[in-house]
């Protein structure tokens, strides 16, 4: 049975990651449809013609505004207090199995990272509360190579039983020590593995060769630079545009960093079929949550916990909010756009671009 339904799960994947490559390959032309707006600046007041987007994850050009709408919604369940960042990665071995069952293996990442967290976060010896989590799943490397890992955002403290705020004790080190959780991560990991998957006992013998590492970066220095970093990693997908340099018949040429020589950025020309390769890998299965929250920071806790924490430490204080970019008119710059008209084939509709003729009025 467990056979079975990781065969389906992998013809459910490929049908899926041909329709993202098809979605992506249309994304922003005719075949999409569009809408004309209009600018309400009374001292602009042009008309401004846009093809639709595919509204795709995975898609380079849809990520912008969907990024900023998300961080907006999150600034609101920051505390005033310091955040942690660490990084929970996969070993190379377990690649196979994240090819034929991603949502076994990302799963199963996300579930014993967080548990992890819980035990470490519950002893009175690191801090002896209930902490909170955002967890974010990216799964390539900067040359698309299978590279899961979860970018997770943690506060530095937990709440009590009294529903108190309670400090870490690291004193802006650390928030729990870090050999300690990647020994309990790795143990965890392999033993839902043995549990759940049917991997060969030689892939055991390998993971238990190595340590694994949980990589722990300096805690933040206010909330605000949370929010920053945070909108760098959670609509990230694994290539964007900027990053390729050159495209000809039958190659492609992209930027990357080696981290194994300190970052350096180099470049590397691969095969157009080769290229599609390594990017649907990181296509996930339709309606997997790639982004989580744990914890006090979850959706069923956050209501009633955030504000009364946010009332006794402080909660962060962003600025007044502007229109989401992708709204202001990008002529003049301070107007907002308003759809007049939206249609689905491959031109507007010709009746509506003759009166914007006569009545002289500019398409952009």
């Amino acid at each position: 049975m467990q056979k079975r339904n990781s065969e389906l799960d992998n013809f459910c994947q490929n049908s899926w990651q041909l329709r993202t490559l098809h979605a992506i390959r249309k994304c922003r032309t005719a075949a999409m449809g569009g809408h004309i707006d209009h600018c309400n600046n009374p001292s602009c007041g042009k008309l401004h013609l846009s093809y639709n987007s595919c509204r795709n994850r995975h898609c380079p050009k849809c990520q912008g505004h969907k990024r900023e709408e998300w961080i907006r919604a999150r600034e609101a369940d920051l505390l005033d207090v310091p955040y942690y960042h660490l990084v929970f990665t996969l070993p190379a071995e377990l690649n196979q199995l994240a090819l034929y069952q991603p949502k076994l293996l990302y799963s199963l990442l996300f579930a014993t990272a967080w548990s992890t967290i819980q035990t470490f976060a519950a002893d009175p010896k690191y801090l002896g509360a209930q902490s909170g989590m955002i967890a974010i799943l990216h799964t390539w490397g900067q040359n698309l190579s299978l590279h899961p890992h979860l970018h997770c955002i943690l506060p530095a403290g937990g709440v009590t039983p009294s529903q108190k705020w309670k400090r870490s004790k690291g004193k802006g080190k650390f928030l729990f020590p870090v050999k300690a959780m990647s020994k309990v991560f790795r143990a965890r990991m392999v033993e839902q593995l043995r549990k759940k998957s049917d991997l060969d006992q030689s892939i055991y013998d390998k993971l238990f060769k190595n340590n694994w590492v949980i990589y722990a970066k300096r805690p933040f220095s206010s909330p605000k630079y949370v929010v920053e970093y945070l909108g760098r990693y959670t609509h990230k997908i694994a290539i964007s545009n900027h990053r390729i340099t050159n495209i000809d018949e039958q190659t492609i040429t992209f930027k990357y960093k080696d981290y194994r020589q300190a970052g350096k950025s180099k470049t590397m020309t691969i095969s157009h079929a080769e290229f599609i390769r390594r990017f649907s890998q990181h296509i996930l299965l339709k309606g997997y949550t790639r982004i989580r929250h744990y914890g006090i920071l979850s959706s069923t806790l956050k209501k009633k916990i955030i504000p009364k924490l946010q009332a006794t430490i402080g909660s962060l204080k962003s600025a007044d909010q502007k229109p989401i970019m992708h709204r202001i008119c990008p002529i003049c710059k301070k107007g907002k756009l308003t759809t007049l008209v939206s249609f689905s084939g491959r031109a507007p509709p010709i009746q509506f671009i003759e009166k914007l003729l006569r009545n002289k009025l500019s398409v952009i």
